[in-house]
Parts: structure tokens; C-alpha cells; sequence
């Protein structure tokens, strides 16, 4: 079987099963495990699946930078943020993670919700300057360019004096067995500290996101209380993540 053959197999089976184990691959292509290895390394390095310890899963394609992922389902992310905005309710404090997607929840928030608003993201206050009615707390830090958001322990001093109702995570991958990730690892040090200040975690996912996983690890799926997705996602990809206990809201 030629490489090109058996990488091609390697991303259906990804595609297929959500994950693959490089010991079952060298039985299945009768090579060695360390040709499967090789083979798994160089589709990692093209970007096409997230290496893992045996064997390997679905690399994110969000895991590009800001400018990158503002194309990329922009209809499916403004269901979503209408859908996250609706969540907020008067009086409650809600942390808004960074994100093309975060900026979407920002932009359906009424104009008259009486609220505080907390976030690290630059683009997502701007979003709020002229709703009069909310409070918006931004922390800052040294910035993140590619996702422009605070980060590092300026943030995270910060966030240790707040108590919020709910935390509106952004991901880049989203897999019952990697959990929720992010393909920066200072980025994902910040996202703990801020689900840690808040009563709910509420994440937000796009198809692309689903099944598949960055480099660092943010936290158990059982970490979020739900996850918004937009309505025509398949219940293949969904159902894995309610039978960890998610719940699954259709935007």
C-alpha cells in the first residue's frame, strides 16, 4: 500500500470513528508501528489530525488565527451568539470569552439588558461601548494577537476577585475523549482560571469545532453545563458529548 494510500485511510478512519490508535492501523495495513507513526506525524504537520500518546485525533480547523476564522460559518456563529445571548438574564454577571463567535453573543445582546458584562477580549467590549445599559468590566494583560484577548498573570490576578452567574467559553476543538482545547497553551491556562470564577460554563461550537481537538487541553467535557451548536448539527456528533452529561442547545 503506498503512503499517499494509507494517509488517506488514516483521515477516513478520523473522520469515521473520531479518533485512531496506532497499534490497530499497523495490524489493519500490516506495516509497522513505527510507519504508522511516521505517517501520523507528517499528516500533524500538515495540519490534518492532532497526534495523541498510541495514536491520533481530528485536528480543529479553527485553530487558525483571528483573521483566519472570521470566514469561517459566519451565519452558523451569529445563530449561536443570538441563541448565548438569550442565556444572560437581568441582573447576572456573565464572563464573555474572545472569539469570532463571542463577538456575535456581544453584538445580540438587547441594548436595554441590565447586566455586567466581564471579558479579556478588546473586540468584545468595543462590541458593547454603546449599551448604556450594561455594566462591562475588561481585563487586561499582555495581548494575545491571534486570538486579541488578555492573557498571562495579569489576567488571572484579575479574575481571582470576580464571582459570575456564567462563563461563555470559546474552543477550538470539542471531543468526548480530548474534551474541550485551544491551540495555545497560555490561552488555555486563562480559560480554566475563568471557568473557575463562574457558576456555569456555557461553551460555544461551531460544526467545525465538533470532534475534533487542538493541542492543549482546556478541561473535561463535564466541565460545561451545555454547549451551543447550531441547529443542523448531525446528533452523531452531538450525542457522544450528552452522554457525558452536556447539554446539547440547538441555535
Amino acid at each position: 500500500m503506498l503512503t499517499s494510500q494509507r494517509k488517506q485511510l488514516i483521515l477516513e478512519a478520523l473522520t469515521r470513528d473520531g479518533q485512531v490508535v496506532a497499534k490497530s492501523l499497523s495490524a489493519e495495513f500490516g506495516v509497522s508501528e513505527d510507519t504508522v507513526r511516521r505517517d501520523l506525524r507528517e499528516l500533524a504537520a500538515d495540519g490534518r489530525l492532532q497526534r495523541v500518546h498510541g495514536g491520533a485525533l481530528p485536528s480543529s480547523p479553527a485553530a487558525v488565527d483571528l483573521a483566519g476564522r472570521q470566514g469561517i460559518g459566519s451565519a452558523a456563529k451569529a445563530a449561536i451568539g443570538r441563541a448565548a445571548a438569550q442565556m444572560i438574564a437581568p441582573g447576572q454577571i456573565a464572563i464573555v470569552d474572545g472569539g469570532t463567535t463571542a463577538v456575535q453573543l456581544a453584538r445580540h445582546l438587547p441594548r436595554d439588558l441590565r447586566a455586567t458584562i466581564v471579558t479579556h477580549s478588546p473586540s468584545v467590549a468595543v462590541e458593547l461601548a454603546d449599551h448604556a445599559a450594561l455594566d462591562v468590566i475588561l481585563i487586561g494583560g499582555r495581548l494575545f494577537r491571534h486570538s486579541m484577548v488578555a492573557v498571562g498573570a495579569a489576567a488571572v490576578e484579575a479574575l481571582s476577585h470576580i464571582r459570575a452567574d456564567l462563563y461563555f467559553m470559546g474552543v477550538t476543538g470539542v471531543h468526548p475523549v480530548a474534551g474541550f482545547s485551544t491551540g495555545d497553551l497560555e490561552e488555555a491556562y486563562v480559560k480554566r482560571a475563568l471557568a473557575a470564577r463562574a457558576a456555569e460554563t456555557v461553551v460555544l461550537a461551531s460544526a467545525e469545532k465538533l470532534n475534533a481537538a487542538s493541542a492543549f487541553m482546556i478541561a473535561e467535557i463535564s466541565a460545561a453545563s451545555a454547549i451551543v451548536v447550531e441547529k443542523e448539527t448531525p446528533e452523531s456528533l452531538t450525542a457522544p458529548l450528552e452522554a457525558l452529561g452536556v447539554a446539547i442547545v440547538r441555535a
